[in-house]
């Protein structure tokens, strides 16, 4: 009798455990409509049990102590300080997303997949087929996106285009860069790296755009406003759904080392018309829908 009231009296302890365990922490870098959406994606068609911790509210979070304690499936990290603050989790899965450092801890980080920030550069480079663009001018910084525009090259080499490429190390080198393509090239590529378009160099391109008349095709709906020709913007709720199905694949048992980073599944393509009228590109608009 002692032996079953021991028992039941542990069973009693743990039972609150298994009531608050849960499939996924979900480390969302601040509070922001990028990663609500994203989130909101991830659980459109299924439901995952999960615990939501915002950085941007507290001063400090110990990250490996929670997924220690808790004990989630996988961790869904949204942005770029959440990848960085799952960046000692070893064992745990994690899966990023809004986030442009994931391509570089990929190649040391076993337990990570996720979906990347950029579209597929045949995408891209589709649009500066239709715009009769060969010379196009492509700024970067090779730690963050020397992997892509490798990809970029490759790729434009079989389509007939020229990448006039200049390297970056700071933002103030993109203004020195942007300088040099004056003459060489009939357009220009806006990438999703932090160092080559960054707040202080973003008018700069579009200076550029209109003291040389070339295009500038960008990554994001509010260049448009700006002075971008087009844009491929990446459908962030889409984003959380391939997220999702990551995620289901790893709580059925694949291993995230087993599911490869993916481009963004879905991708919108945006013109400005009077930004093409005025280079003279409107009348080729319908050439401008990217090969799928």
């Amino acid at each position: 009798m002692r032996i079953l009231t021991a028992f039941i009296f542990s069973l009693a302890l743990l039972l609150p455990l298994a009531a608050d365990a849960y499939d996924v922490l979900v480390l969302q870098s601040r509070r922001d409509p990028a990663f609500e959406e994203a989130l909101a994606g991830f659980r459109a068609n299924r439901r995952f049990s999960e615990r939501v911790v915002v950085l941007a509210d507290y001063a400090d979070v110990d990250i490996t102590r929670i997924v220690r304690e808790d004990q989630p499936a996988l961790v869904l990290a949204l942005g770029d300080r959440a990848l960085e603050a799952a960046n000692k989790l070893r064992q745990t899965p994690v899966i990023a997303l809004i986030s442009l450092g994931i391509h570089s801890r990929h190649a040391t980080h076993s337990n990570l997949t996720g979906v990347g920030m950029f579209a597929p550069p045949e995408r891209y480079l589709s649009l500066f087929h239709g715009m009769k663009k060969r010379h196009v001018g492509l700024i970067y910084h090779p730690a963050k996106s020397g992997w892509y525009v490798q990809l970029a090259r490759q790729a434009a080499q079989r389509m007939g285009i020229e990448l006039v490429v200049r390297e970056v190390s700071t933002p103030r080198d993109t203004l020195t860069q942007l300088a040099t393509l004056a003459g060489k090239v009939d357009a220009l590529w806006m990438l999703p790296d932090a160092t080559a378009v960054a707040r202080e160099t973003v008018e700069a391109y579009f200076r550029f755009s209109q003291e040389h008349n070339v295009p500038v095709v960008s990554f994001a709906n509010a260049y448009l406003g700006l002075g971008a020709a087009a844009v491929l913007e990446i459908d962030r709720a889409e984003l959380g759904r391939q997220a999702s199905d990551m995620g289901s694949a790893i709580l059925k048992g694949t291993e995230a080392s087993d599911i490869p980073l993916a481009y963004p599944r879905r991708i919108q393509l945006k013109t400005n018309p009077s930004v093409m009228k005025h280079l003279g590109i409107a009348a080729e608009r319908a050439a401008l829908h990217p090969r799928e």
